[in-house]
């Protein structure tokens, strides 16, 4: 697949060039702007050290063609390379590198809980799935001869296979922000994928150290930026016809920070998450823009209408690395922790519910008479213990390969049916700036597809695959077709001296986290918005020369086809809000002829009840230096709980809960019993799972 991605690219490259080729002699090389920058970014994080040191050099160029003889007004090449080298996996590597997580020789402690008191767990110490330990000894046979009941193995397979799967290198999934707290947790490898390849998703979530270090010199060749062909040409009733072919960043979209409508190309939240400048985050892509400019056309003062046709093989966002600082929900450790459950199982904080007797509750009623006559028991009250249903704790329990986890991921390959193709209508109308869009694309975001999407998994009291089964926490990462209607307003009051945006995006086809589904997903229509203001304010006691620009702005996210309903242990359905909004603020001000400007950026999650403040000093020192002070503070309720799926009983009656939706014990489905992991990151929100991540910054650039 890569000798086909790198064969496209250099189609792409070579079409562009040859183009270039037909509009006759360049002129001279005085015409070639060149300019650039080197830059160091060092962060430190309260809670870890140094965070980034990410050392960057760009080249951008620009190079103008005489096209006087080609029937094309101008002509021209432009280009940007860039290249970086982050440092903190060689500073900090006991946090982010070779040496992360827990040293040789070194548990992982999981967790149990019984009659309230926490119980550490070491990983690879819960009970086994298959085979248990101590009061669940009993069962092995199946001495009493339980119809229904099969012979356990005498073994559980992650027993066997722990050797492979040791704690050297793991860290338990959200630790740097909560305690397990009762909830389910696991242990998820965190060095690179060169040093421990446990867990790692081919050709998705799979950086070495290399890769990490230098992320733009990779199969995607993501060192150029920019590489395209800009044209612009007359046409004979007085429009202009613009193309630009090549790799480049089309931005559709008129909000910063949390995007809406500027979804076409994918964005690398490796870099600092959300917060680094989307000119900066964004990844180019290959694309064909063609731009028919109307001017002044009916009673519109202007009108231009646009075509983006995307056909570079799919990129997903870059949702970052367990390795790395900087992954937005936790989403990298999330996933590597879930594949590697699959590829060798592991120990999952919490589970299996157990009663006071040391017996699973959801079938005490029924193996507690049985047992205890095997073993002669005649005492009342012990047969009472041994079958009471009431849930005293929850067993840290073993998990072995293919049970649960991640299973697979379906990446898009490339053909005509993958490539993503939009188009634009704007114009100007008065003091009102407009857009209207549509686009049809791959979701940039993962959906995982669980219950009776997965094949080929293991039933871990039965030996042998089965059958897709309803709710089973098994899973395929899927990237599926959106299709995108929307539009945008800019509308300038100069009695208020004041810029009002607006802008929205109504999708089909975006698929989320469902515990009602006995495929443990479902999709839904997704309603955005953002609502703008921009105003210049004159602030006398600060500065009398200067105005203060106030930038405010309110995103909202509205699920048509959200659902929830109240179960026996809490409430099942969406993992995600069915309305959430994000209020931002911008302050920034100028001195010393503007050379000087702090400003101060803040966002708060209202759903998550959780926020970020982030202030910044710029400071020109001259036309080629300088030099960025800033901070970013997170504060808020910090990590949300979500229906975590435990009580969803895919093997019934091994699996059940003592709740309504088991019935006997057979039926599929959640119980809503929730917790702050693996479900909970979705109602956190990028900011609520941030919260323990402070960070001061220093960033000097010499510009040339």
């Amino acid at each position: 697949m890569t000798k086909k991605i790198t064969t496209l690219n250099t189609l792409a490259a070579s079409v562009a060039i040859g183009l270039i080729s037909t509009y006759g002699p360049t002129v001279s090389a005085g015409e070639t702007e060149w300019s650039g920058f080197i830059e160091n970014a060092t962060y430190h994080r309260e809670s870890r050290g140094i965070s980034k040191s990410r050392n960057t050099a760009q080249l951008e160029f620009s190079r103008y063609f005489d096209s006087s003889n080609s029937g094309w007004n101008s002509v021209s090449l432009h280009g940007a390379l860039r290249g970086t080298y982050d440092a903190v996996y060689d500073l900090n590597d006991n946090e982010f590198g070779s040496g992360a997580g827990a040293g040789a020789g070194q548990d992982i402690f999981l967790e149990t809980t019984l009659n309230g008191a926490s119980i550490p767990v070491a990983h690879g110490s819960g009970l086994n799935a298959a085979t248990v330990d101590g009061a669940y000894a009993l069962l092995n046979a199946n001495p009493a001869g339980i119809p229904g009941l099969p012979t356990f193995p005498a073994a559980s397979a992650f027993v066997d296979s722990y050797p492979n799967n040791p704690s050297e290198g793991m860290r338990v999934l959200g630790e740097d922000l909560h305690q397990i707290a009762g909830g389910v947790a696991f242990g998820v490898p965190v060095r690179p994928c060169d040093e421990d390849n446990r867990g790692c998703i081919k050709d998705y979530m799979d950086a070495d150290e290399k890769d990490l270090k230098h992320p733009e010199f990779n199969d995607r060749m993501d060192f150029l930026r920019e590489f395209y062909i800009d044209a612009t040409r007359t046409l004979d009733n007085g429009d202009e016809l613009n193309v630009r072919l090549g790799r480049q960043q089309v931005v559709w979209g008129r909000t910063d920070l949390f995007r809406v409508l500027d979804v076409l190309n994918p964005v690398d939240y490796s870099r600092h998450s959300i917060y680094d400048e989307l000119e900066d985050t964004r990844i180019p892509m290959w694309m064909l823009q063609m731009e028919r400019r109307m001017g002044p056309t009916g009673g519109f003062d202007d009108l231009n209408a646009s075509v983006v046709w995307n056909f570079d093989k799919f990129r997903p966002h870059n949702l970052g690395s367990c390795s790395g600082a900087y992954n937005p929900l936790d989403a990298a450790c999330f996933f590597r922790g879930m594949k590697n459950l699959w590829d060798n199982g592991g120990t999952v904080a919490n589970f299996a519910p157990i009663n006071a007797a040391g017996l699973p509750a959801g079938l005490a009623p029924i193996l507690g008479p049985n047992v205890a006559a095997a073993n002669g028991i005649v005492d009342p009250a012990t047969i009472a213990a041994l079958s009471d249903p009431t849930i005293a704790g929850m067993a840290a329990t073993n998990f072995g390969p293919n049970q649960i986890g991640i299973r697979d991921i379906h990446l898009p390959g490339w053909s005509l049916d993958n490539t993503q193709l939009g188009a634009k209508l704007e114009g100007v109308y008065g003091d009102l700036n407009f857009s209207v869009n549509a686009l049809t694309y791959r979701s940039q975001f993962p959906s995982l597809r669980g219950g009776t999407t997965v094949n080929n998994s293991e039933n871990p009291f039965v030996k042998g695959d089965i059958g897709p089964t309803p709710s089973l926490i098994a899973f395929d990462i899927y990237f599926p077709r959106v299709n995108l209607i929307g539009g945008s307003l800019d509308y300038y009051s100069e009695s208020l001296d004041t810029v009002f945006r607006f802008e929205g995006a109504y999708s089909q086809g975006e698929e989320f986290a469902d515990s009602m589904s006995e495929d443990l997903y479902s999709d839904s229509d997704v309603f955005r918005y953002v609502v703008g203001i921009d105003k210049t304010i004159m602030i006398p006691a600060l500065n009398k020369s200067r105005g203060f620009l106030f930038s405010g702005q309110l995103f909202g996210e509205h699920l048509l086809d959200h659902r929830s309903e109240q179960a026996t242990y809490g409430e099942r359905g969406f993992a995600s809000w069915k309305s959430n909004n994000i209020a931002t603020l911008l302050i920034k001000g100028w001195w010393m002829n503007d050379r000087l400007s702090p400003q101060i950026i803040m966002a708060h999650d209202f759903r998550a009840h959780s926020s970020v403040a982030a202030p910044m000093v710029e400071w020109l020192v001259n036309d080629n230096w300088k030099l960025m002070a800033s901070a970013n503070i997170k504060f808020g309720d910090g990590a949300k709980a979500a229906d975590d799926c435990r009580s969803c009983n895919p093997y019934g009656p091994f699996t059940a809960y003592p709740a309504a939706e088991h019935g006997a014990g057979l039926t599929n489905g959640s119980a809503g019993l929730s917790s702050l992991e693996p479900t909970g990151r979705f109602r956190s929100g990028i900011l609520g799972m941030a919260n323990e991540e402070d960070e001061y910054q220093l960033t000097v650039q010499y510009r040339f």
